[in-house]
């Protein structure tokens, strides 16, 4: 059993057909991880933030949003889900220090 987690400052720009994103949208649900989505050929503007904050239109990206205000951008479907995977972990601490 997964721990519903919602990840503040996380955006992961993607699009609908993109193999690669379908695989990360995946692991999301199997891990129980909302983020927000942001699809790249739906929304133009999209697309423009990931040219102008990643420096490329590769899809998928995860954006980072970390302490003091700090932005970083993550490519790579394998990369993402294993920096995601990691949220997991950390939630399923947090419940069962809530439990005990």
């Amino acid at each position: 059993m997964t721990i519903p987690t919602n990840v503040a400052g996380l955006s992961l720009y993607h699009y609908q057909s993109c193999p690669y994103c379908a695989v990360t949208r995946k692991a999301l649900g199997r891990l129980d991880i909302r983020v927000v989505q942001r699809d790249v050929m739906q929304q133009p503007k999209y697309r423009s933030e990931l040219m102008a904050g990643g420096g490329k239109a590769q899809v998928p990206c995860l954006r980072i949003e970390g302490e003091g205000g700090k932005v970083s951008w993550m490519y790579e479907s394998g990369d993402i889900i294993k920096y995601l995977r990691g949220y997991e972990k950390v939630a399923a601490k947090k419940a069962a220090k809530q439990e005990a």
